[in-house]
């Protein structure tokens, strides 16, 4: 008998009194961990393959089911931990790269929670958004630099294309095929009815949403996944996908037991092919060769649409985004080393990359410093987990920010962070039908219209607290962020001061 190094990382416990062998536990599983003995008349677990998604525990009718962690361990060692010492094992079992999806799980300081909004008290009173006006409307592009008249007087519009946001939240790429069709008729359609928009990611867009391109933003990744003129001309928006926060320096990977069906059709390849994307993308090693493609996309769309470039926070993000800004670019979007995906080399997503939150500061304080910030609008996206993130990162410069975690939960996603492998219970990521169904869109897309509606409210609180009623007054405001036990280095990237000060 072969020895079996890993004890499974949590254990299902059921209650015997109250469970009735309904065996829904066992219908709902996708891993197969509940089954049913017929000789004994009972449920049994097998522990080994439970994600911890709380499926079952959910829908139990009568609450037998909970899930603990298990409490086996390794001999203490602060070096070689539990973790890796299991890591170690599959690598040593399997000779492949370990994979993991969503974001960086590490213990790294999270800087939004180390900065404290200011708020208005005498001289600058407060204000109520219940009774006074309050606005969150922003304008994503290029801004103008002066205001043109033509001989009669009358003033010539000059702006660029640009984007307009109801309040400064988008729902950021999440390709057809890492998501189910389900999920992304669900962002789809939030958006819509919100008036922002959702991003297809780099897997091409469903021939059903094409009805939605007025809020959609078209991606052109590495792979070209999809591409076409029509699929260009659909978006209110195109993205040039240089790099994303979970995986910088990397392309990107489907499993092709997802490519199936539709999804093989709108990524326009062979069925059961893994969708792999280059690391770079091979027209582009320099700057001038960044805005060859932006003018090219940008002429394909006759002049109409802005073009987004997207790229990893990394150590010289400051100096990249200054390239991006005079590239013709109008909108940079920075993704934090915290950003999900789908599926991502483990060590990559652990260690690679930087906090979104010094990204970018540094980078609009970069921009400012060269006179060129308004040649560009900022979106910042890698975990970016309620409206006070919100509130801190336009006050740190941005202009607006990009969700995806915060709107899978806001889907049902349980962060079990097993997303690679296709079996997700929850009818999120995941193409089989008989998952896919248990995510209804018709409720999707009012959980996240009522996830956005009521970070908005939050927003304006906030906002109103702070003695601001125009989130363009909040952008770049830095003085009404205080840190709290950060280094003097972290507060000067950060371009704050230390509460109390």
């Amino acid at each position: 008998m072969p020895v079996n190094y890993f004890y499974p990382d949590y254990e299902v416990v059921r209650d015997r009194d109250k469970c009735i062998q309904c065996r829904v536990c066992e219908r709902q599983c996708a891993n197969e961990v509940h089954s049913y003995d017929k000789d004994r008349n009972l449920m049994l677990a097998d522990s080994s393959k439970c994600v911890d998604c709380q499926r079952c525990v959910s829908l139990c009718p009568t609450g037998a089911l909970k899930i603990v962690k298990s409490d086996n361990t390794f001999k203490e060692n602060s070096n070689w931990s539990g973790t890796i010492i299991k890591e170690l094992y599959r690598q040593a079992e399997s000779g492949g790269v370990l994979l993991s999806s969503m974001g960086n799980p590490l213990p790294f300081p999270v800087y939004w929670d180390k900065m404290l909004i200011n708020a208005s008290q005498v001289t600058n009173p407060s204000i109520d958004p219940l009774r006074e006006p309050m606005e969150t409307k922003v304008y994503l592009g290029k801004k103008s630099s002066e205001i043109q008249r033509d001989k009669n007087g009358n003033l010539v519009n000059n702006l660029s294309p640009y984007l307009t946001l109801s309040v400064p939240i988008m729902f950021s790429a999440m390709s057809y095929g890492s998501i189910s069709y389900n999920a992304h008729e669900s962002l789809a359609r939030a958006a819509t009815a919100l008036g922002i928009y959702y991003n297809t990611g780099e897997g091409g867009l469903h021939e059903d949403f094409y009805k939605y391109g007025k809020n959609t933003i078209v991606q052109v990744a590495s792979g070209r996944f999809g591409v076409y003129k029509d699929y260009l001309e659909a978006g209110a928006a195109i993205e040039i996908k240089m790099g994303q926060g979970a995986k910088p320096g990397i392309g990107g990977h489907l499993p092709g037991e997802k490519i199936v069906g539709d999804v093989s059709r709108t990524r326009m390849i062979p069925e059961g092919s893994d969708a792999i994307s280059p690391a770079p993308h091979h027209d582009i090693y320099s700057i001038e060769d960044l805005r060859q493609l932006v003018d090219s996309l940008k002429e394909a769309t006759d002049y109409k649409k802005p073009v987004i470039v997207k790229i990893a926070a990394v150590h010289n993000v400051a100096a990249i985004a200054s390239g991006i800004a005079r590239s013709g670019a109008d909108i940079i979007a920075i993704d934090g080393f915290r950003g999900g995906t789908g599926a991502a080399p483990t060590r990559i997503r652990d260690n690679v990359g930087i906090p979104i939150e010094l990204a970018l500061a540094s980078v609009d304080e970069r921009l400012r410093q060269e006179g060129i910030r308004d040649n560009v609008s900022i979106v910042v996206g890698g975990s970016i987990r309620s409206s006070s993130d919100i509130i801190k990162a336009v006050a740190l410069g941005a202009d607006a920010v990009y969700i995806a975690t915060a709107a899978l939960l806001a889907l049902g996603c349980h962060l079990c962070r097993s997303c690679q492998t296709g079996k997700c219970n929850w009818g999120i990521a995941t193409q089989k039908p008989e998952l896919v169904k248990r995510l209804n869109p018709n409720v999707g897309y009012k959980r996240l219209i009522n996830l956005i509606t009521a970070w908005d409210h939050e927003i304006k609180e906030m906002m109103g607290g702070m003695g601001i009623n125009s989130i363009e007054a909040l952008k770049g405001n830095r003085l009404m962020l205080r840190g709290v036990g950060l280094t003097e280095k972290e507060l000067e990237i950060l371009g704050i001061k230390h509460a109390g000060e």
